[in-house]
């Protein structure tokens, strides 16, 4: 007779052996049991690190999305339904699903970011002039002068500019984003680098 401790076994071994199986685990994580879900978690891990690692190739990223799996299984653990298929495929559809989202997100940042790059007049991109000036600005932004135009600057200037210059849309999708209209989006970026061009020329 073995004497080795039921702990030493694999995790999805043990959810066999105390015939609780992965559906019922499942149960218990939806009704709000965190040990059935360190269970889980112990138990497809790794299966899901490896479906997202084939995806997205970078270790780090990989194992941000497959945190990010394993909370949506936390608050979504009752919409599990045991005869559409068993946990293990239903976490390998949500693992690829969310490795895919990644993919077109970043996909997206780097569409926006070329877009942003060619600076073209009729999408209104921000211009590579006042990139550089940013630059500068965050360079010296422990300054008076600096701190001083940046605290001037309207929250509706400062979002603005944050979402054109460091998140690479364009100024139709800045003013989509702030729900304003882009003549108004327009405005404030240009009146908002003016004001910070002023601060770095006090500088010099």
């Amino acid at each position: 007779m073995s004497t080795s401790d039921p702990q030493d076994t694999p995790a999805p071994l043990r959810l066999v052996a105390a015939g609780d199986g992965a559906a019922a685990v499942v149960q218990r994580v939806a009704r709000g049991d965190e040990g059935a879900f360190a269970e889980l978690f112990d138990a497809f891990a790794p299966t899901v690190y490896g479906i997202i690692r084939r995806v997205l190739r970078d270790p780090d990223h990989s194992e941000e999305v497959s945190q990010e799996v394993f909370v949506e299984v936390w608050r979504t653990a009752a919409r599990f339904d045991a005869e559409r298929g068993s946990v293990a495929a239903w976490l390998s559809t949500l693992a690829h699903r969310r490795a895919v989202d990644r993919v077109r997100a970043e996909q997206a940042h780097r569409d926006r970011t070329e877009r942003h790059a060619r600076r073209d007049p009729e999408v209104g991109s921000a211009d590579a002039a006042d990139a550089e000036l940013l630059a500068a600005v965050e360079r010296s932004s422990t300054t008076s002068a600096v701190q001083s135009a940046l605290a001037e600057l309207t929250d509706l200037q400062r979002q603005a500019i944050e979402l054109a210059y460091y998140g690479g849309y364009t100024y139709p999708e800045v003013a989509a984003l702030l729900d304003v209209p882009l003549g108004t989006v327009k405005t404030r970026i240009r009146d908002g680098m003016i004001r910070l061009r002023d601060a770095l020329e006090v500088m010099a």
